[in-house]
C-alpha cells in the first residue's frame, strides 16, 4: 500500500454540503472522505473519458483504503440567502424564484492525503490530477493543484488498547472507545464512501481537527486516547491517521 498527497489552493468560495441539509445548505469547512474520492473519481474520468463516470467512481472506491484532507490555513463559513429560479415562464403577479438560505466556506489551502492499494492506479490518478480540473464538493468549487507529492510509503497495523495517537487528519470517532486528551475539535457526521453497500449508507461520527475561535476555523493537530485496539495508517511525511471499519 502507498500513498500520495497533494496541497490545492482553494480559487473561491466552495461549498461541500453536508447530508441531509437543502434547503438551508449547510457545509463542511474541509473534504470529507467521501468528497475526496468524488474528487479523484471525478478527476479521472475528466482525464481518461472512455467509460461512464459511475465505473470511475466503482474503480477509485475499490482502490482506496483511506481517505482524508485538512486545512493548511484558516477557514471562514457565512450564510447566505440566494434566489433560485423555480419557473421559466410565469403569469403576471407569479413567483418564478425562491429564496434559499445557503452557506459557503472561504479558505486559502487544504492538503489531501489519500491511501490506495494498487501502484499502478496511483501513477494514473497522479498523471489525471495533474491534467484535469477539480472541484471540492459542488461543481462551482472550483480549486488549483499547487503540489503534489511524490508517492508515499504508508504501513498500516494496529494500536494497542490505552494507546495515545496524535493526528491531524480527521477520523471516526467512537465515545466508549475513546478520549479526546484536549477535549477540542469540531464534530460532524459524515458519509466515509460515496456509494451504499445495498441498503447501508449510514452517517459515521467523526472529530475534524478544527479549533473555532471567534468564528474562524484553525486547523489543530489531536490526541486522542483510545481505550480499544484500533487501525492506523503510518504515512511518509505525513503521519498517523485512523482508519474505520469501512474501509
Amino acid at each position: 500500500m502507498n500513498a500520495i498527497s497533494f496541497k490545492i489552493r482553494l480559487n473561491s468560495l466552495y461549498s461541500i454540503r453536508i447530508p441531509y441539509t437543502w434547503q438551508s445548505a449547510l457545509v463542511y469547512p474541509i473534504l470529507p472522505s467521501s468528497a475526496v474520492i468524488g474528487l479523484l473519481a471525478n478527476a479521472l474520468q475528466r482525464w481518461k473519458n472512455d467509460k461512464r463516470p459511475m465505473e470511475y467512481l466503482d474503480e477509485v472506491e475499490k482502490n482506496v483504503e483511506w481517505a482524508g484532507a485538512k486545512l493548511l490555513s484558516p477557514a471562514v463559513i457565512k450564510s447566505y440567502t440566494t434566489s433560485a429560479l423555480t419557473n421559466w415562464e410565469v403569469k403576471l403577479g407569479g413567483k418564478s424564484t425562491n429564496a434559499l438560505g445557503r452557506q459557503y466556506g472561504f479558505a486559502k489551502n487544504m492538503e489531501i492525503t489519500v491511501a490506495i492499494k494498487d501502484r499502478d492506479f496511483i501513477e494514473e490518478l497522479i498523471i489525471a490530477l495533474q491534467n484535469s480540473p477539480i472541484v471540492c464538493g459542488d461543481s462551482e468549487s472550483i480549486a488549483t493543484i499547487e503540489e503534489i507529492s511524490p508517492i508515499l510509503k504508508c504501513e498500516e497495523r494496529e494500536e494497542e488498547a490505552d494507546s495515545k495517537i496524535e493526528t491531524s487528519y480527521p477520523f471516526p470517532f467512537d465515545f466508549e472507545q475513546m478520549k479526546l486528551i484536549d477535549n477540542s475539535g469540531s464534530l460532524y457526521m459524515v458519509h466515509e464512501r460515496c456509494k451504499k453497500k445495498e441498503r447501508d449508507f449510514p452517517l459515521r461520527t467523526y472529530i475534524f481537527p478544527l479549533e473555532k475561535r471567534e468564528g474562524i476555523y484553525y486547523p489543530v493537530e489531536l490526541s486522542v486516547e483510545v481505550k480499544v485496539p484500533v487501525k492506523v495508517i503510518e504515512i511518509e511525511r505525513i503521519g498517523k491517521v485512523i482508519k474505520s471499519n469501512s474501509f
